[in-house]
């Protein structure tokens, strides 16, 4: 299953990456951020669900509610990081647009700013969105600053699961029965219009298993018809078959075939069979031929969506030691700029 060169990709400034969980969400949005600061560009990646994982990747102190350079590569790139609170995007957005000061510490304390993110989550992702809109439209040397161009020349957002994105995405119609004019409704406009743009790309991450596979379509179906323009299908932990075909083809045989076939290969390598090694090998090589035909059913239903696919390998040691930089190197390959 071929990954087509991401041409939509080059254009696009602001990456959003989702996923349902477990299939390695926060590690393709590590990856995808480290890939474009390798070819030299200034990159924020950004996570808003709090979970830490972006420090966890990266080995690094927890992050903040203030920007921190992750890596310096190499070709002039860099990749900084963002952890988005909602409670202090909302004491930001109080001082911002009501001067609040010192009473906006005081809501904090008798519990009003988490009423108010938990009560409300068209408000809430608003906040969380807003700080993204914030960043992306951030003039280069900062406000009031006469240099050209933008701060960032791309952000990398590690967004909620399959099932909140599109919620979380769609700040507009979050906000219908909550706020129907006024300052945040006008800052929901402006961030529906940046997440609508061209400029903005969500990409699935999935794995070559049935649930997550089907969430996955569902999600873009949905992302689609929110609005919303849809990048790659990243399909991460690729497993490379371990049998050659003429193996495969023999654990299809009969088992007294594949007992004498595997008797002689053992002996000939030097081992000595014994019937419950047999019978285990036989169950495990059956027990992967499974695996490899449901890869290739998932594959297919994956390209039959029409979105250009990305295949990511699983690593034998994780993350570690340079995992994320192998996976980035993948990106690179495959056509990510």
């Amino acid at each position: 299953m071929p990954s087509p060169v991401l041409a939509d990709l080059a254009a696009a400034r602001l990456h959003v990456v989702t996923g349902k969980g477990g299939v390695g969400k926060t590690t393709v949005a590590a990856s995808l951020a480290l890939a474009l600061a390798s070819t030299g560009k200034r990159v924020l990646v950004i996570e808003v669900e709090g979970r830490q994982g972006l420090s966890q990747t990266f080995d690094v102190a927890p992050l903040g509610v203030e920007e921190v350079r992750l890596v310096a590569h190499h070709s002039g790139g860099e990749l900084w990081g963002l952890s988005i609170d909602a409670k202090a995007a909302l004491l930001e957005y109080l001082q911002l647009f009501y001067k609040l000061g010192r009473a906006g510490s005081a809501l904090e304390k008798v519990g009003a700013i988490d009423f108010a993110t938990t009560i409300a989550p068209g408000v809430r992702d608003v906040l969380l969105t807003g700080k993204i809109y914030e960043a992306a439209g951030r003039p280069r040397g900062g406000r009031g600053s006469k240099q050209r161009g933008l701060h960032y020349d791309a952000l990398v957002v590690d967004a909620p699961p399959t099932g909140r994105a599109v919620r979380f995405l769609n700040v507009n119609a979050g906000l219908a029965d909550v706020a129907k004019v006024g300052p945040i409704r006008s800052q929901a406009d402006s961030i529906t219009a940046m997440l609508r743009d061209t400029r903005t790309l969500v990409h699935m991450v999935t794995l070559l298993e049935e649930m997550p596979v089907q969430e996955s379509l569902d999600g873009l179906r949905d992302l689609a018809a929110a609005g919303l323009h849809l990048g790659a299908i990243v399909v991460n932990q690729i497993r490379e078959p371990h049998l050659s075909p003429a193996h495969l083809t023999a654990l299809a045989g009969s088992d007294d075939d594949l007992d004498e076939t595997l008797r002689t290969e053992l002996t000939s390598a030097g081992l000595r069979p014994t019937g419950p090694m047999v019978k285990g090998l036989v169950s495990e090589g059956r027990d992967h031929a499974l695996r490899l035909d449901l890869q290739d059913d998932m594959a297919a239903e994956i390209a039959a969506a029409g979105r250009p696919v990305i295949e990511l390998p699983a690593l034998t040691d994780g993350v570690e030691d340079g995992g994320i930089a192998v996976l980035a190197d993948e990106l690179l390959d495959q056509g990510v700029r």
